[in-house]
């Protein structure tokens, strides 16, 4: 590795390591005083959740903001950090004329029920390092929801749009450059989803690719941390289910806001794994599962049944990839990540110890320093294609 490449890397983990400490001191003293109070009544936990809320600054960084229509009329909503220049570069340019070739573009997919600000910590860590995309899938976030999912009758969501929603952000964010594609659980999928449609694409742009705590595929086979029995007599009901949830939108949000601390409770055992997680990321988390519609919930669900995209990963040989996930993500086990690693024999494997399925929120420090060395190769991969 060159002596430049070991500057960024070392530039890189240091901001991971600073951006994960920045976010969980911010929010310290209000997280120590919530500890104690969620042990005690409703009233007082629903205080603490907001004394939560006001003070921890997860998911207040925002980027230059941008949107894109997808193919069938979606307006999907995005964010770009663009690459601070190095001081003198403006006026060099100016002088001489020179046009740099474009840099290196990370793009963040996040997953299923949650937002662009899920990347929280690896957005602070990486800004000004590296230009980065981060956008909100359709009916999520900021993103509207498509012509033929709204209503009581919602044409379920595939995860081949969802792989050509990516296309079109792409297509608007970030044109020309190599890129570093980054996504988590249906992030990831939908990631495999872009190779297999645009092999091209992966071909000439693409130098790097992530896959946090996602599968490419038997999603059927997941027992959710149940016993077999019980797995399977969820996967047969659940689907009808959420159907029947999704047609009564508002009596469904009436009765999750009557039982949050039920919810709550759900959200922290199947997005983390440490006993010991700040109270703060975990109500963050809560946030933006609470945020999301249920219909939109009943909506996305059938697409992880169907998801198949082994085939799909071949067209990532050469690439530089990271399969990371969490030993206790129940969601999408790491055997999952494992499988992918197999199929491409190049690839880092990365399981972090004591992490659920929100593993970047969880151990950011972990993510972020694994990212960093990925971003690295990734860079050397460029430099090379444009020799």
């Amino acid at each position: 590795m060159s002596d430049s490449s070991t500057g960024d890397v070392g530039a890189w983990r240091r901001a991971g390591l600073a951006g994960a400490a920045i976010g969980v001191l911010a929010a310290g003293a209000a997280a120590g005083v919530a500890v104690e109070r969620l042990t005690v009544g409703r009233g007082i936990r629903k205080k603490a959740r907001l004394a939560l809320d006001a003070s921890a600054p997860y998911g207040s960084l925002r980027g230059a903001s941008g949107r894109v229509v997808a193919d069938d009329g979606t307006e999907l909503y995005f964010e770009v950090d663009d690459l601070e220049p190095k001081p003198g570069e403006k006026r060099r340019r100016r002088l001489f004329g020179r046009r740099t070739p474009a840099p290196v573009t990370v793009v963040f997919s996040h997953g299923y029920c949650l937002g662009q600000d899920s990347w929280h910590f690896q957005r602070a860590a990486l800004r000004g390092l590296v230009r980065t995309v981060h956008w909100d899938q359709r009916s999520h976030g900021r993103s509207a929801r498509g012509p033929g999912q709204s209503g009581a009758h919602g044409v379920p969501v595939s995860i081949d749009r969802l792989g050509r929603d990516l296309k079109a952000v792409i297509d608007a964010a970030a044109p020309e450059g190599p890129l570093v594609l980054v996504g988590h659980s249906m992030g990831g999928m939908t990631v495999m989803a872009l190779a297999d449609q645009y092999p091209e694409l992966i071909r000439d742009r693409v130098v790097g690719v992530a896959f946090v705590g996602t599968s490419a595929g038997r999603l059927a086979e997941v027992t959710y941390g149940l016993p077999s029995a019980g797995a399977g007599m969820v996967r047969r009901v659940l689907p009808g289910v959420l159907r029947a949830l999704g047609s009564q939108p508002e009596l469904v949000e009436r009765g999750r806001r009557a039982t949050a601390d039920l919810f709550a409770g759900l959200i922290k055992r199947y997005s983390f794994s440490s006993r010991d997680v700040d109270p703060a990321v975990a109500r963050f988390a809560e946030r933006m599962i609470e945020a999301t519609p249920i219909d939109v919930v009943a909506e996305f669900y059938p697409a992880f049944a169907e998801h198949d995209k082994a085939d799909a990963l071949g067209v990532l040989t050469g690439v530089p990839v990271l399969a990371l996930a969490g030993d206790n993500d129940m969601i999408t086990p790491s055997s999952h990540t494992e499988a992918i690693a197999a199929a491409l024999p190049d690839a880092e494997l990365v399981i972090v110890p004591d992490a659920g399925h929100l593993v970047m929120l969880e151990h950011p420090e972990a993510v972020t320093d694994r990212l960093a060395d990925l971003l690295v190769r990734a860079k050397e991969k460029a430099r090379s294609a444009a020799l």
